[in-house]
């Protein structure tokens, strides 16, 4: 049992920081669309943003599944809400 929980507690962890990059890698496309141009960057830009939304969008619907508690799992921060994580 203590080792499940402890399998999970390490899955959530590597989930979190997952999230983390994911979200960055979306802001730094989103950046970057903000100063392409020519329409080669603009299409780029357009396709980086759309990849790396979908990314953290399915890395949310898989920290969802787990149904763990997150506010005492991941490192022992409060990140339930400004992440949007339910308690």
């Amino acid at each position: 049992m203590i080792e499940k929980e402890s399998k999970m507690k390490q899955e959530m962890l590597e989930l979190y920081d997952e999230l983390l990059i994911a979200k960055r890698d979306w802001d730094n496309a989103q950046r970057h669309f903000e100063y392409a141009s020519g329409k080669d960057q603009i299409d780029y830009a357009i396709f980086a943003i759309e990849a790396a939304e979908k990314r953290y969008e399915m890395l949310l619907r898989k920290a969802k599944a787990l149904n763990g508690d997150w506010c005492q799992s991941v490192r022992g921060m409060a990140v339930c809400r400004p992440y949007g994580l339910s308690y």
